[in-house]
């Protein structure tokens, strides 16, 4: 990637989008994973008889969607949608493994998948507990006891309308 090209990319993510979830660095890097299977999955016999890529790809998906859907609910149920994408990284850690047990894929292709899967298992792990830490700063936004609308116009617990900024730069 040129320089331009990424003074571009970053200049993209420092503007804020109407969904919360696309200004998230952890939701790009699960896209990113998804379209590298996507070019390993080329590389998989025709004849998978287990069906292990298609498990392994929809895996893979599911990060970005937990963290996608997440990212619209109250911090409690956003914390569980991050579960739930890690749940779906350590799925897509299996299939590396049996992929790889199978020589479909190669040593390279194992390492790679590894090392992105750790990057998001840790990058999700730091938004969980920056979400935790930050949880007593938005309890009572908003009346108590009622709800308030986020910007899809759905009823949710109080939840700020949008990510700090310092969240955004490191996940």
């Amino acid at each position: 990637m040129s320089q331009q090209e990424e003074e571009n990319r970053v200049k993209e993510e420092r503007t804020m989008t109407f969904f919360r979830f696309e200004d998230l660095r952890v939701y790009h890097k699960s896209l990113d994973y998804v379209n590298w299977l996507q070019d390993v999955s080329i590389l998989y016999p025709d004849n998978d008889k287990t069906d292990l890529i298609r498990r392994f790809n929809a895996s893979a998906r599911n990060i970005s969607f937990y963290i996608a859907e997440g990212s619209s609910r109250n911090k409690s149920q956003f914390v569980f949608y991050l579960k739930l994408a890690k749940s779906a990284i350590r799925e897509c850690m299996v299939c590396t493994t049996m992929a790889y047990k199978a020589n479909n894929i190669s040593d390279k292709h194992e390492e790679e998948s590894r090392n992105q899967l750790m990057e998001l298992t840790k990058m999700i792990g730091a938004l969980i507990s920056s979400l935790q830490r930050s949880s007593g700063n938005y309890n009572n936004y908003g009346d108590p006891g009622q709800n308030s609308r986020n910007y899809n116009g759905d009823n949710v617990q109080p939840y700020p309308e949008h990510v700090p900024s310092e969240m955004t730069n490191n996940f």
